[in-house]
């Protein structure tokens, strides 16, 4: 039987002990952290220039659905211009309002049987 471990042992070489390069050791690198997604400055404008108030008073009251997000989106302008706005048109009867809360406003535009 010494004749067969003897070849074993000659034909496989010892396992060594040393860590190889790629392994999941303790001392592996660390995780480098993401700065995350980051957005674009949105650069809305403060005040109505005479081009966007004319889009304003031209375009809006054809919305279906009107919020102060969705005309301070299309026409590049603050959210508390887009509200003051809003109201501005409601006053002027261009645009008929659907619910006044706090926090949100909904309007919609005029149809041929609101108007008196």
């Amino acid at each position: 039987m010494g004749k067969k471990e003897d070849k074993k042992d000659k034909s496989k070489p010892a396992p060594s002990k040393q860590k190889k390069e790629g392994g999941g050791g303790g001392k592996a690198k660390k995780k480098k952290w993401s700065k995350g997604k980051v957005r674009d400055k949105l650069n809305n404008m403060v005040l109505f220039d005479k081009p966007t108030y004319d889009k304003l008073l031209k375009e809006v009251p054809s919305y279906k659905l009107i919020t102060p997000a969705v005309v301070a989106e299309r026409l590049k302008v603050r959210g508390s211009l887009a509200r003051a706005a809003l109201k501005e048109l409601h006053q002027k009867g261009l645009i008929k309002q659907i619910i006044k809360h706090s926090r949100q406003e909904i309007y919609t535009r005029n149809t041929k049987g609101d108007e008196p």
